[in-house]
């Protein structure tokens, strides 16, 4: 009972995937059902950002694990650096990073009107992005295995060697 009670009360209550859908910048949905038993890196992220070159680092993530994780951006202009709309976003992270891995449609990332993923990683957590670039590491279970700043570069050891550990 004792077991039951903690595991409610802990993120296997409410795993990720467990139906948190985005909104995709090329229209239709990204739901991380379809990702479920697989890591999931979600990074909100802003064009005009400081960190945007890590946008190269997460195409290399992508390119490199190809289907067996979700690397997925989340621009959002929380911050104050995005561009003004969809179209905006997706033609410059098309041309200036050759950007290919599942973008959102940009998203409110914290407060009381962030996505329902996002607040749910807060409410679990007490994390909630600070800047730009964040990420947050869902593990194959659903729950989450990590979350960092915008400082921590994908693929280091803590995320990069987090979710290669996590790969069959």
């Amino acid at each position: 009972m004792r077991i039951i009670l903690a595991c409610l009360a802990a993120v296997c209550a409410f795993p990720a995937q467990a139906g948190f859908t985005f909104a995709s910048i090329d229209g239709g949905v990204i739901d991380l059902d379809d990702w479920a038993g697989k890591p999931v890196l979600v990074v909100n992220t802003a064009s005009l950002c400081g960190y945007s070159g890590q946008f190269d680092t997460l195409q290399a993530l992508h390119e490199g694990f190809g289907d067996r994780v979700l690397i997925l951006a989340v621009p959002s202009d929380d911050f104050n650096q995005e561009l003004e709309d969809e179209a905006a976003v997706k033609e410059y992270c098309a041309l200036t990073y050759d950007l290919t891995l599942p973008m959102t449609e940009i998203t409110k990332v914290r407060g009381a009107a962030a996505h329902p993923f996002y607040a749910w990683v807060r409410d679990q957590t007490g994390f909630q992005p600070g800047w730009n670039f964040n990420k947050v590491l869902v593990a194959p279970d659903g729950s989450i295995a990590g979350t960092w700043g915008a400082a921590v570069a994908p693929d280091g050891l803590d995320i990069a060697g987090r979710i290669e550990a996590m790969l069959p």
